[in-house]
């Protein structure tokens, strides 16, 4: 794993652990949308990966996959949905783990994916690639 890639995941591991904690009251909500859907590498589901929405002003949204690949972001412990807008997805394995493939800049630290929240519920599905 690479240095930038432990920086990430430590930042998304902080970040979820944050969430689980539920800091901060409903006062620190933006208007958030339902997100969720499935992560594959080379058409096959990603089972455990940390996937992050992170807005350009706020907090990232987060969840970690099931083992069909599947998420659904979590914004704070008890409110589903990400910050509304432009966002940068991101993917780091947990910390400690060894995940079944090396995570490429392009979808860690220094990721080129970019996703609109828009308002309601929308499915986003990530297929990420070896090359």
């Amino acid at each position: 794993m690479h240095h930038s890639q432990r920086r990430l995941a430590a930042a998304i591991v902080l970040t979820f652990s944050v969430l689980l904690q539920g800091c901060g009251g409903s006062g620190d909500r933006p208007p958030l949308g339902q997100i969720n859907g499935q992560v594959t590498y080379d058409g096959k589901p990603v089972s455990g990966i940390i996937i992050s929405f992170q807005p350009k002003v706020g907090r990232a949204a987060t969840a970690q996959t099931d083992a069909e690949g599947r998420y659904e972001l979590i914004y704070r412990h008890g409110v589903k949905g990400a910050k509304i807008g432009p966002n940068t997805v991101s993917f780091a394995w947990p910390m400690g783990a060894d995940g079944s493939f090396a995570i490429a800049e392009k979808y860690a630290a220094q990721s080129i994916l970019k996703r609109e929240v828009k308002a309601g519920s929308e499915t986003m599905d990530f297929k990420l690639t070896s090359n």
